[in-house]
């Protein structure tokens, strides 16, 4: 993951020493340079062993989020140990001295808050978001998962999290469309022993092979506090804060120095053309990719602008070439990627199906010629540096934005402030600039071009392409050396402290209450609502209009959909290009979308533009594009990516779990975008027919950010004039008779080292009386990864990498979902571990867990309302499904009030394991035969659209 280059802040102001800091402090004030001012206050002090910290004040709500980033990636690796460094931040979450086994992942969400960690090339961070009265106990987990985790790490744990990383792999890579792609590129494109010539998450036998003598050398080489940067943000006093840094972290050891990597770039000699049948790809996609330079080099930034002028918009002459006129692929994308040591320059294109990807070189071709010849357009510079400036202030709209890019951008670039020379370098960037780093680094210069076609379709890779290598995984059934337990905990002699090491108590509870709500109407009962906030000079809003997938007649499924891409195609007065560079100017974002209930135009802006962004977005409801042209072309783009699903396990058992529940004969058993059967058949006038019955609809509009409520009610003063008086409701359909309890489906795809698991049954509609109480009740089970599900098969079980139940919004009624991946010879085992979960859960579930529950999800609250998109959230909540404008606190009392005969109730008629279907995507040859013994012998097979396969 990588997070650098998100804040936008400016000159610093005053350099003061600061009494009774462990060895020196600076007082800093970081102001934005750009039109709306904005001010970041921030000190750093250095501890005796090193560590440097970095304090932010922010009291907004009542949560802290604090950030520790280890100057160490994937590049620190050694051949033969790749994966390591994301292996090792795997382990970081397991056991330490004094925290009990298993808390980072079970105690921290129990607390109410957020954690996670990432690895990169170059680094690793460690991040977590919580409730204020948490602070302590969280600055307790990370200082001894910095400092005091190595000496208990047993054989069994390690043995254990290998198989959790295994399955992170196959999920993400090896089970996945184009997975394999970042592996054959850089394998080919850096030499053999380069820090990047292997993946971040390895090769799966460099990671069988690990061992704790590896471990620990990791850790001893690169976890020492003089290593790393500590950032907290939030709801702190700065005094008190730093005492306590100073105590958590300031015995950690300081580690050895960790000399910088100098610069080392591919030194590619010459173009390599390689191509590869990939079993989950159904479109061809070919990619190049050129060697560039390093992070913080000089021309960074410039080959930035570079990805974003060729490819990056509508006008961009590779989007013109490939798109509009050789219709090869419904997008292109370009992008410069750069690390410590190296970077890269890139070029995709994913085609529509069975296109020939000497073609798309072709038309590549000659879409750099045509910018070779006529250069770059001023306004698309001018576009990029005002987009830029909303994007760098939404990178500030959370503590854990700010905090995240503090932390990286002081250990990388030594300044947590770093982004002020970035904008200014980005202000400085010239055409002339962008030119001179195009003929330097991509014009003529040798690449890594890599065809991954469908399988059977090696004709339509590059002519003269060799075979890439590829390790590909052959998952054993019975495998005793993956049915592994994390086992006892290890004995060990604590290391000495001075200090208190147990945990500490929870402060002060944090009261939470609901930001203030405005309203006001407009026309036929338009409502509008908002939230007036002015952390940063930002505006989010929407207009939702009532219908979405649901008003789509049967036969044409999907024309919600491919109206709403249609209305991002330009308006009446301006092509899809001039739309999108007048946005652009304004530095705003704009999107429509259509979900199973409602279409949706998004939007943000700087506030300064609140007005003229509200103006454009008016111009493409009132006025769409009807041109055949664009029709045409996003029809293509919607059965592009309808054929792009069908090979994804994941896009398969979501769609089949649907279309069981619902039948083929509710909207909601069919995919929102619709089938390629009705897509095909829409015309322009199906499109212009369905606009004007979506105009009948109602619409809410939701306001979030810099902005008035009399400022807004101005900017839609003449919204209700695009729209006609309400004449008719969103249509209601039956759903079906629930008949299949207890069956069992399964769907093949071929190869699958993994099994897509889908458990459940129908519920209830949000504003169902039950709905928040079967909500409450399913957080023990699956509620993230402190639920039961995670914790026996991921913590437990080394099966997966994730589990998790649910129940989704809507009108309709929705069903409660059990879902995983596993490894596929842990498919039985995990379908018994879930169906006796399931079936005791009720009667299992105990005062203890009440209690735990009420806390939990009573301080994530904390969280609830804190960033704009959040609040925005809030205000759909209360439109939609005519909740208070008090709902979360009304909402808190009903959970209190419950008592454990109330989950144990909605557990049994809810959460009635009998009633539950399930559903199983996988791999036949090897997987069939374990379903049917789970399921005695009755099991239904499907094809991957949920048909009944005679």
């Amino acid at each position: 993951m990588k997070l650098k280059h998100l804040l936008l802040l400016g000159t610093m102001a005053a350099l003061t020493a600061c009494e009774n800091t462990p060895v020196s402090t600076q007082t800093n004030t970081a102001a934005a340079t750009a039109a709306d001012k904005f001010e970041l206050d921030y000190e750093k002090f250095t501890l005796d062993n090193g560590l440097e910290v970095i304090l932010h004040r922010d009291t907004s709500d009542p949560i802290v989020a604090v950030t520790t980033v280890i100057h160490a990636g994937s590049n620190r690796e050694k051949p033969g140990r790749t994966g390591f460094a994301h292996f090792f931040e795997h382990m970081a979450f397991n056991d330490s001295e004094n925290v009990p086994r298993g808390w980072n992942r079970k105690a921290i969400p129990d607390w109410g808050g957020q954690r996670n960690g990432g690895t990169w090339s170059d680094g690793t961070i460690y991040y977590e978001v919580v409730p204020k009265d948490a602070f302590d106990k969280i600055l307790w987990i990370d200082s001894d998962r910095l400092g005091y985790m190595i000496n208990t790490v047993t054989q069994a744990a390690l043995d254990a999290e290998i198989q959790v990383v295994k399955n992170e792999k196959r999920q993400r890579y090896d089970n996945a469309p184009y997975g394999y792609t970042t592996e054959v590129i850089r394998k080919n494109l850096y030499p053999e022993g380069h820090p990047y010539s292997w993946t971040t998450i390895g090769l799966l036998p460099d990671l069988q092979a690990a061992t704790l003598e590896d471990l620990k050398e990791f850790y001893t080489e690169y976890y020492g506090a003089a290593n790393a940067t500590l950032v907290i943000a939030g709801d702190i006093d700065l005094e008190e804060t730093t005492e306590k840094v100073a105590r958590w972290f300031g015995e950690i050891r300081r580690g050895p120095d960790v000399a910088p990597l100098e610069p080392m770039p591919a030194n590619l000699t010459e173009t390599k053309t390689l191509w590869f049948e990939d079993n989950f790809a159904r479109l061809p996609e070919l990619r190049i990719t050129i060697p560039t330079v390093e992070d913080y080099h000089p021309d960074a930034l410039a080959l930035n602008v570079l990805g974003q002028i060729l490819g990056g918009s509508k006008n961009s002459p590779l989007y013109r070439e490939i798109v509009d006129t050789r219709k090869l692929a419904p997008n292109v994308s370009s992008y410069s990627s750069v690390d410590e040591i190296a970077g890269t320059f890139t070029i995709r294109v994913r085609g529509k199906a069975d296109t020939d990807l000497d073609d798309v070189m072709d038309g590549i071709e000659t879409a750099l010629a045509d910018f070779e010849a006529n250069g770059v357009d001023p306004k698309d510079l001018q576009r990029i540096k005002a987009e830029q400036e909303t994007i760098l202030y939404s990178g500030l709209s959370t503590v854990l934005g700010k905090s995240n890019t503090m932390a990286i951008d002081n250990e990388f670039a030594g300044d947590p402030a770093y982004a002020i020379k970035q904008a200014e370098l980005l202000t400085a960037v010239t055409a002339e600039d962008v030119m001179r780093v195009y003929d330097t680094y991509i014009d003529d210069k040798p690449a890594v071009i890599t065809s991954f076609v469908p399988k059977g379709k090696a004709d339509l890779a590059i002519e003269g392409s060799a075979l890439a290598e590829v390790f590909i995984e052959e998952v054993k059934a019975d495998n005793a050396s993956e049915n592994v337990t994390r086992g006892e905990i290890g004995d060990y002699e604590k290391t000495p402290s001075k200090y208190d090491r147990s945990e500490p108590p929870f402060g002060e509870l944090p009261l939470v209450s609901m930001p203030d709500v405005w309203e006001a109407s407009f026309g036929d009962g338009i409502r509008v609502l908002g939230i007036e906030n002015s952390e940063t000079p930002l505006v989010t809003f929407d207009i939702t209009i009532n219908g979405g997938g649901s008003l789509d007649p049967l036969a044409q499924k999907g024309v919600s959909s491919l109206l709403a891409r249609l209305m991002n195609e330009g308006t009446a007065t301006r092509t899809a290009a001039e739309l999108e560079q007048a946005i652009g100017l304004l530095g705003s974002g704009i999107s429509v979308s259509a979900s199973a209930e409602e279409v949706t135009i998004s939007a943000t802006s700087l506030a300064r533009n609140f007005e003229d962004t509200v103006a454009l977005v008016e111009e493409i409801l009132a006025q769409p594009r009807w041109e055949e042209a664009d029709f045409e072309r996003v029809k293509s783009a919607a059965l592009t990516a309808i054929t792009g699903r069908e090979a994804n396990p994941n896009a398969i058992a979501s769609l089949s779990f649907n279309k069981l529940i619902y039948g083929d004969a509710h909207p909601l058993g069919l995919p929102t975008d619709g089938t390629a059967e009705t897509v095909s058949t829409l015309t322009l006038t199906d499109l212009q027919d369905h606009y004007a019955r979506m105009k009948t609809m109602s619409p809410r509009i939701h306001i979030a950010g810099a902005v008035s409520q009399a400022r807004a009610e101005a900017a839609f003063a003449t919204f209700a004039d695009d729209f006609a008086a309400p004449d008719q409701p969103v249509p209601t359909y039956d759903i079906p008779e629930q008949n299949t309890d207890g069956t069992t489906y399964f769907i093949d795809v071929p190869g699958s080292k993994q099994s897509v698991l889908y458990i459940g049954k129908l519920t209830v509609p949000t504003a169902h009386p039950d709905f928040n109480k079967i909500q409450f009740t399913n957080e023990k089970l699956g509620g993230g990864i402190s639920g039961d599900l995670a914790q026996t098969l991921r913590i437990e079980k080394g099966y997966t990498y994730g589990a998790y139940s649910s129940i989704g919004n809507g009108l309709t009624a929705r069903p409660f979902i059990a879902g995983t991946s596993v490894r596929a010879n842990a498919t039985k085992d995990s379908l018994m571990i879930i169906e006796d979960m399931i079936s005791s859960y009720g009667e299992t579930f105990t005062q203890a867990d009440v209690e735990t529950t009420q806390s939990k999800l009573i301080k994530e609250n904390t969280r609830a309302f804190e960033s704009l998109n959040a609040k925005l959230g809030t205000l759909r909540q209360i439109s939609k499904y005519g909740k208070s404008n008090t709902y979360v606190e009304d909402e808190q009392q009903e959970l209190i009030s419950m008592q454990l005969d109330d989950f144990r109730k909605i557990a049994a008629t809810y959460l009635d394991e009998e009633e539950m279907i399930y559903l199983v995507v996988g791999d036949k040859e090897t997987q069939f035969g374990p379903v049917t013994e789970f399921a005695t012998g009755d099991v239904i097979e499907l094809d991957i659209y949920g048909e009944r396969v005679e």
